[in-house]
């Protein structure tokens, strides 16, 4: 069995790319398909949120406990890859994994950081709001 402290920094550095990676897609069709300002400075403030409360996290520990060559979660090169109808079903995927991902971090970070799992958990419900921003300039990402 490993470690439960690698363990748990393995999880919070998963889900802490996942987060952020999800957010800068949806900054991207808000930013250059949308050209929405306002939804574009959600997404950075959140994006940013994130990044603030992972700073009370040990970041170096966080990067040695990596082990992407034998994360059985990582995609094969064999795998299928899911494809998006449009910019709208990109938009729906991503937020629902930056609101999983914030998830995770919000139960994970409980065990030993409490006031980042606070924090976390504040975020997520910002980007429930934020999927809300998105379903309302929906005809536009809808149609391209």
């Amino acid at each position: 069995m490993k470690d439960q402290d690698l363990v748990l920094l393995r999880v919070l550095d998963a889900n802490l790319n996942r987060a952020r990676e999800g957010l800068r897609v949806c900054e991207e069709v808000a930013r250059l398909v949308l050209e929405d300002p306002s939804l574009t400075r959600r997404c950075q403030r959140l994006r940013y949120g994130v990044d603030r409360v992972a700073r009370s996290l040990p970041r170096l520990k966080l990067l040695q406990a990596r082990d992407v060559g034998r994360d059985v979660g990582r995609p094969s090169r064999r795998g299928a890859i899911r494809s998006h109808r449009s910019v709208g079903d990109l938009v729906a995927a991503n937020l629902r994994r930056v609101q999983e991902a914030l998830r995770v971090l919000e139960e994970f970070t409980r065990l030993k950081f409490p006031q980042a799992s606070r924090a976390y958990g504040f975020l997520r419900f910002r980007a429930y709001s934020l999927e809300q921003a998105f379903s309302s300039a929906g005809s536009s990402v809808r149609h391209r």
